[in-house]
């Protein structure tokens, strides 16, 4: 057990990264407790209070150990000292039905592969299969695509080992509740080379140049703990018999299947389309699209923390914004900022244009840039299909390829000619960070014009909470439009498909978590789920 101590409160002055005394100190305080009766101490939370620019504070938490910590607890009398939680440590017991084979897991992006790293763990031997390929040639297509326009539409930055988000911004935020599953993801990060940081950054995030290294040494602790990744292996059918998954088609081999987790991502669109048509249950969602939006990294840090726009304490400044549009009622908000990053280019299907925002791990790169997005409905789509949505994207992502040139070059517009409804003709203080190469378009003509009218809308009220926002020569690219999933596969209380025994639907591809934590959570849910039901083949 130990000491949870919350709201210590540093101003930026007094913090220095290599001496945390001072926090040791306010913590003991709060504590009514001597320095010196601290017998160990960490830092379990960050966060930047810099609401008052010219007044910064870091508010920390952390976890302390002592004698008589409950004694302690009690004489502090404050809802800010408290026991901590007891760590999540997925300890069950297995179920009693017996697997005639091995599960399956379809995917390797967060859901899977906290499946599987769980699964693994507790000696149930998972085959994991991958569509894409593993993380060192994914790079390698990846750049092939950005540099040369060549694009692999089996391994991209939708997939391949690690999934989208890896080839993002390394996020790991969450709105989720789930303290102890999300420890446990952060700590399993940490020992597969990730910064230590992230168990207690208020936004952590890990960059895609760190990134790629964790999530190969994750895939090397499955196989040392018995089991098996099979990359450039796609799902191509299932075989289904009283309602009940029998077996799954493999690049042509046909295995024995009782228990499928499904983590495809959100773009496995010709999976989706197989699914259906075997009769799974799905259903319509909503989601959002829009363009990615660019401005100097130094003038958001200047708006979010004034005089101390480059104290040695704080890294690239994000940002959040959101507003509802007046004359459709829609949302128009930030979405996926990222810090000194890079716009690119996250195409999975030939003839169509989508894009990404990625960071590295130090976001010292010249731009900043977010996606500003609008949200999208069943209501705007051409059927009531569960498949009409994925229709809905690729016929914008068509429309964005061909008026960017029909190269994989991106249509570029900036603030100020979009403003005004005119096409760019040269480039102002900004350049666009989007590779291959942009052209300049009108982007109306590749978006809803409700989208484009709701932006349109937002942006002047973006400028009024970031100075310079709305400014004439930021650049806009076209288009972001794989926010999330833009159907649901319908589950119970079980994680289990309502109407498919032994297909277990997860993380974002299923429509049921929107990041890299909250997926891998639902993965190691669905992972616990199975296990107390079914103990391991053998």
């Amino acid at each position: 057990m130990a000491i949870r101590v919350n709201n210590i409160v540093i101003d930026i002055n007094d913090c220095d990264p290599d001496n945390i005394d001072a926090v040791k100190i306010k913590a003991a305080k709060i504590m009514r407790v001597d320095f010196s009766e601290i017998k160990s101490f960490r830092i379990a939370k960050e966060s930047i209070d810099a609401r008052k620019k010219n007044n910064i504070k870091f508010n920390y938490a952390a976890s302390i150990r002592m004698d008589n910590e409950e004694k302690v607890v009690e004489k502090a009398n404050s809802k800010d000292v408290k026991l901590e939680e007891v760590k999540y440590d997925a300890q069950f017991e297995f179920g009693t039905r017996k697997m005639e084979s091995r599960p399956i897991i379809v995917g390797m992006g967060p859901a899977g592969m906290f499946a599987g790293l769980l699964m693994a763990q507790k000696g149930y031997n998972p085959l994991i299969i991958e569509r894409g390929e593993q993380v060192e040639n994914r790079t390698k297509s990846i750049n092939k695509f950005w540099t040369r326009a060549v694009l692999n539409t089996e391994s991209n930055v939708q997939f391949g080992e690690g999934g989208a988000g890896t080839f993002s911004d390394g996020k790991l935020t969450t709105r989720i509740k789930d303290t102890t599953r999300c420890d446990f993801i952060l700590e399993e990060f940490v020992k597969a080379g990730a910064p230590g940081e992230i168990v207690y950054a208020g936004k952590p995030h890990i960059g895609t140049d760190v990134l790629k290294e964790v999530v190969k040494n994750i895939r090397e602790t499955i196989i040392k703990l018995g089991g098996e990744v099979r990359f450039n292996s796609k799902l191509e059918d299932i075989t289904i018999k009283d309602k009940k998954i029998k077996s799954v088609i493999v690049n042509g081999e046909k295995l024995a299947c009782d228990n499928l987790i499904l983590a495809i991502g959100h773009s496995s669109r010709d999976t989706y389309e197989m699914l259906y048509k075997k009769g799974v249950f799905m259903s319509s969602k909503p989601f959002a699209m829009g363009v990615r939006i660019e401005h100097p990294q130094s003038m958001i840090n200047e708006n979010q923390y004034g005089k101390y726009a480059n104290h040695p304490m704080l890294k690239g400044a994000d940002y959040k914004l959101t507003y509802t549009s007046e004359k459709s009622g829609r949302a128009v908000y930030s979405f996926c900022m990222c810090p000194g990053g890079e716009v690119v280019g996250a195409a999975s299907e030939q003839g169509r244009i989508a894009i990404n925002g990625m960071s590295e791990y130090k976001r010292d790169k010249n731009n900043a840039n977010s996606a500003i997005v609008v949200s999208v409905g069943p209501k705007d789509f051409a059927s009531d299909s569960p498949l009409a949505g994925i229709e809905f994207q690729r016929h914008y992502e068509s429309l964005a390829y061909q008026i960017g040139g029909s190269n994989y070059n991106a249509p570029v517009q900036l603030v100020g000619d979009f403003l005004s409804g005119t096409v760019s003709s040269e480039l102002g203080s900004i350049k666009p960070s989007y590779t291959p190469g942009y052209k300049f378009a009108d982007l109306t003509k590749c978006l809803p014009s409700y989208i484009t009218d709701a932006i349109k809308e937002a942006l002047p009220k973006f400028d009024h909470k970031i100075n310079g926002y709305a400014r004439e020569d930021a650049v806009m690219t076209g288009i972001e439009t794989r926010t999330s999933a833009p159907l649901r596969i319908d589950r119970n209380e079980n994680f289990q498909s309502i109407s498919l025994e032994g297909l277990f639907p997860a993380g974002e591809g299923a429509g049921y978590a929107g990041g890299i934590i909250s997926a891998a959570v639902d993965g190691l849910k669905i992972a616990e789920n199975i296990m107390k039901n079914w103990k391991p083949a053998k």
